[in-house]
């Protein structure tokens, strides 16, 4: 299977480079804190000094989930296809943000169940008219486990032929906080109650109703460490697109910037599969979700922002893009001491 396939190879050389590089510019070195980290690896894996992130990819996949059924969302399903016009209607969030950086996007229906009107800007990657309900059996089967994954290699190879430095994946789906909860409670080895938050604004009983309805879930399938079998009984076919998708970027040489709860469950899952992927990955911010910190610490890795967002759709990421964007301007325009004849206090 292509998501099994090796990964770019960092340039380790062209980074130490870069940390020479940093540690030579006219201030105290690690001064700068997490932005030279940023830059240098950065540079080792585009495999220049210098690095840059002005060529941006956002995608944001949306689908519906079965789960949806069960009452666990503040909103009815048609949001998601009502979102989608949104995005292409450049009203959302996400697209605010794009147009800010001048990022490329697109949004991709890997499953919307509302039908959507042939609408310019979206393009059309459906695996089937939403998941099944996994309170009741199997969110998907494995062919349907291998389209949306390779929907997410597509969007990629889209990308690629770009020229993209950076990829943002985003997702769009009703109730897909509660398929992205079952996942994590299956690969961290958790329960529904230590992971359960309230996604788009539950109240204490509806967290209760969700934790029920995921600790069932658990109790009847006990999928435990698979990621392909967690993504496969549980998943959106957005979360599997991006968990496709980020093995996509590593493979083909492209830095991934991930977003929320959402879109780091995906790449937990990705890193699972494919444990070398993590080394092209940033993690843009710790959402206020619950359970976001136990899978950023679980990756060992430390968000740049943590501003209570919990939005999804890439947002978190892409307001992350000013931070990248200052990081390697720093690196590639600060003199260095020789260069500005600055006696270093060594």
């Amino acid at each position: 299977m292509w998501y099994l396939e090796a990964v770019k190879k960092i340039d380790k050389a062209i980074e130490q480079q870069a940390i020479d590089r940093q540690n030579d510019l006219t201030k105290p070195k690690g001064s700068l804190g997490l932005l030279e980290g940023l830059a240098t690896r950065l540079a080792g894996r585009q495999g220049v000094i210098k690095p840059n992130v002005d060529k941006i990819q956002i995608s944001v996949f949306a689908g519906d989930s079965g789960i949806a059924d069960e009452q666990v969302s503040l909103f009815p399903q048609v949001v998601t296809m009502q979102m989608v016009q949104n995005f292409v209607s450049k009203g959302a969030a996400i697209t605010v943000l794009a147009e800010q950086y001048q990022a490329d996007f697109e949004v991709i229906d890997v499953g919307v169940a509302n039908p959507l009107i042939e609408t310019i800007g979206v393009v059309n990657q459906r695996v089937a008219d939403g998941t099944k309900n996994f309170a009741i059996t199997q969110a998907m089967n494995k062919d349907e486990l291998q389209s949306a994954l390779n929907a997410g290699q597509e969007c990629v190879m889209r990308a690629e032929n770009k020229g993209v430095t950076l990829f943002i994946g985003g997702e769009m789906g009703i109730a897909n906080t509660t398929c992205a909860t079952a996942i994590l409670c299956e690969l961290l080895g958790k329960t529904a109650s230590e992971l359960t938050g309230a996604g788009t604004g539950l109240d204490d009983a509806g967290i209760e109703r969700k934790v029920a309805v995921i600790g069932k879930a658990l109790d009847k399938y006990q999928v435990g460490n698979n990621p392909l079998k967690a993504l496969q009984t549980y998943g959106g076919f957005e979360i599997v697109a991006l968990a496709g998708a980020y093995i996509a970027c590593a493979q083909r040489g492209i830095s991934i910037l991930v977003d929320g709860f959402i879109s780091t469950t995906a790449a937990l899952a990705a890193v699972r599969i494919n444990p070398q992927v993590k080394e092209w990955m940033e993690f843009s911010h710790q959402s206020a979700e619950k359970g976001h910190w136990l899978v950023l610490k679980e990756l060992g890795v430390k968000p740049i922002l943590d501003m209570g967002m919990r939005l999804g759709e890439g947002s978190g990421a892409s307001v992350a893009i000013g931070i990248m964007k200052s990081a390697c301007c720093l690196h590639n325009n600060m003199a260095t001491f020789s260069e500005a004849m600055v006696l270093e206090g060594k």
